[in-house]
């Protein structure tokens, strides 16, 4: 049986940062961190915090290389965080009363 209501939000995804990476990677699967925080309209050490808390729960993977001599870091959903995702727009959409959509 899973757990009704708000129990069910997910706090990792909830930030309003967090939850707006992860909807970025839902749809683009790969991001690297300059198109993040462009996107998300965030500031360099905020968006590196919160996608450490990502990574730490196992959602997303940072991949960091370099492209020439510049620096690169790629962020990428992971199954578990695409799971997770999925499962917290799922409670959101139970919180509101709305069905929600099979996935693909």
């Amino acid at each position: 049986m899973t757990e009704p209501g708000i129990g069910r939000i997910d706090e990792v995804i909830h930030g309003r940062l967090r939850l707006g990476v992860m909807t970025y990677l839902s749809d683009a699967e790969v991001a690297d961190f300059t198109e993040l925080k462009t996107a998300l309209g965030a500031t360099q050490g905020n968006l590196s915090v919160h996608l450490r808390k990502l990574e730490e729960a196992g959602f997303v993977t940072i991949e960091k290389s370099f492209l020439g001599r510049k620096p690169l870091t790629r962020v990428r959903i992971t199954k578990a965080g695409r799971t997770a995702f999925r499962a917290y727009v799922q409670a959101i959409a139970d919180l509101l009363g709305t069905p929600l959509a099979p996935p693909g």
